[in-house]
């Protein structure tokens, strides 16, 4: 059987904004099918680190790779042509618009009217696409005309998240998804993450709560001081070294590493 490369290998990777070294050597990888939790401290690296696999920045030194060919994002848009879709922490949605505009934002269908000249939105099609969203994800809101800003904290996540998949993502980069919900809402956040992976997507998910990291990853990576200083599976270590990791404190017995 011919392994199959990993999806994504970041290797040796520094970034610098003037003086400041954001990231210093870092390799970091995900595979198929697979979810990795990204932690560590404020100021560790971690939003540098998705911002270059996301296209926003580019590396100062080091190579990305994506199934194993070598790539390089030079923008946000050429990080989605990939399938790598981003869900920052403040979601990027508008408020004012319905759930459908808020899926289809920026990447509208148009409908082309009087012999071609002219396009309009085709709003039926957004509709009926973003119903097909909401029933896949068994996201539980009424109608796709609502506002976005009568959801709730995990209603909007979700829709985020719906935006992604119809955009066929490979990737989905889940930035504090769990941050200010409540226990319900969370619990069914996780859930979706889970489901996701088992529909063959692959997740970095990145959260301060060690707890929610644990439901969800197969394998954690630990950024310090813009340094990877530990990559775990999550079966084979627990809380009390991966917060070791975080803060700097050295554990009588380390596990194994991957």
């Amino acid at each position: 059987m011919v392994k199959r490369a990993q999806l994504i290998r970041m290797k040796n990777i520094y970034k610098s904004f003037g003086a400041v070294s954001a990231l210093i050597d870092v390799d970091f990888k995900l595979n198929y099918n697979e979810i990795v939790g990204l932690v560590g401290d404020n100021g560790a690296g971690k939003t540098t680190l998705i911002k270059i696999l996301s296209g926003v920045y580019l590396p100062n030194k080091g190579k990305i790779f994506f199934d194993g060919k070598e790539i390089t994002l030079k923008s946000p848009m050429g990080a989605k042509n990939l399938g790598i879709e981003t869900i920052h922490q403040n979601l990027a949605l508008v408020e004012e618009l319905n759930i459908e505009r808020n899926i289809f934002m920026g990447r509208e269908p148009i409908s082309p009217v009087l012999g071609g000249f002219i396009g309009l939105l085709d709003r039926k099609r957004m509709e009926k696409e973003a119903q097909g969203i909401l029933k896949n994800l068994k996201i539980p809101i009424n109608s796709t005309k609502e506002r976005v800003k009568n959801l709730s904290g995990g209603q909007r996540q979700s829709v985020a998240v719906g935006r992604s998949l119809h955009f066929r993502a490979k990737i989905i980069i889940m930035d504090e998804p769990t941050a200010a919900l409540s226990v319900q809402e969370t619990n069914k956040i996780l859930s979706l993450t889970k489901s996701l992976r088992e529909e063959g997507l692959s997740i970095i998910f990145i959260s301060h709560n060690l707890y929610h990291v644990f439901a969800v990853a197969d394998r954690i990576t630990v950024l310090r001081h813009n340094r990877v200083v530990g990559e775990r599976r999550t079966e084979e270590t627990n809380m009390d070294e991966i917060t070791g990791l975080i803060v700097g404190k050295k554990v009588k017995e380390s596990l194994p590493k991957v």
